[in-house]
């Protein structure tokens, strides 16, 4: 096994076909070979390797295609998988087409779970966007049954203990409600699996809408309605890469789609203090 190279998950990742994890899962499958022998999970690869995956040459050295993110406002019922035994609608389902590579989700919501959805065609942006020491949280209105009492909340902000790991909120606050529903808006560092409902379940409080807001410095713009998808204007891309330290491949000119209905694309990004470690 070649000591140089890149790393083989990454160069596939790189190349839009999924998350890092989802590349290793598909080495472990078999499907990858490298120089025409299985390739093994931790291969590197020098750029004069030859890459086959389902027995399809990989192009290395093709034209880069320009660094592209969707922001889709996810309906409840939609699932995070590329494919669903039970015939149940994706995320995936009609997004625009690339002319190489593939749309990678940042991240999953559940089936149950609404609201911001960030895609990518480039994988290098996308595990830098998921990965824990990135240091991105994410914003989520939350429908509960009943008002929380402060000691209900200083209990979800100094943490719980859920399947032996502390989970907290590192910030939750009364949006609005009467009566037995109330909002709240709820911000979380990762985001683990289930982890706003267990969290509210911890102090005995049912979670009946849950509704992602915002995922780092991305914000779910007003305008995209819900089951629908958004393309970030290049500006904005560009400036998300610089964000979390990965390169940027720019448009041509003239496939430039920064303009909706005439007008300049608003902006997608808040102001976001530096990320990663510092």
């Amino acid at each position: 096994m070649s000591e140089s190279g890149e790393k083989l998950h990454k160069v596939l990742a790189d190349h839009g076909l999924g998350s890092r994890r989802e590349m290793e899962r598909w080495i472990t499958a078999g499907r990858v070979k490298v120089d025409g022998a299985p390739a093994q999970i931790g291969q590197r690869v020098s750029a004069e390797a030859i890459v086959e995956v389902d027995g399809k040459a990989l192009r290395r050295q093709q034209q880069a295609e320009a660094t592209r993110v969707l922001v889709m406002n996810k309906a409840v019922g939609r699932i995070c998988s590329r494919r669903d035994p039970e015939g149940r609608p994706t995320v995936f389902d009609d997004l625009p087409r690339l002319h190489s590579g593939r749309w990678v989700a940042v991240g999953r919501l559940d089936v149950q779970t609404s609201g911001l959805l960030l895609l990518t065609n480039d994988g290098q942006l996308a595990n830098k966007l998921m990965h824990p020491s990135t240091g991105l949280d994410r914003e989520y209105a939350v429908r509960v049954d009943g008002q929380l009492s402060d000691q209900e909340i200083d209990t979800l902000k100094s943490g719980v203990l859920i399947d032996d790991v502390l989970c907290r909120f590192s910030d939750l606050q009364h949006y609005d409600g009467r009566g037995r529903n109330h909002w709240y808006h709820a911000v979380l560092l990762e985001g683990r699996n289930h982890e706003v409902r267990n969290l509210f379940a911890a102090v005995d409080r049912a979670v009946s809408r849950l509704k992602r807001v915002r995922y780092g410095p991305v914000v779910m713009p007003s305008h995209v309605r819900e089951g629908r998808t958004a393309e970030m204007a290049a500006e904005d891309v560009k400036s998300l890469c610089a964000l979390v330290g990965v390169p940027y491949t720019s448009p041509p000119k003239q496939n430039r789609k920064d303009t909706v209905w005439g007008k300049k694309r608003p902006s997608m990004l808040l102001p976001y203090p530096k990320v990663g470690p510092q």
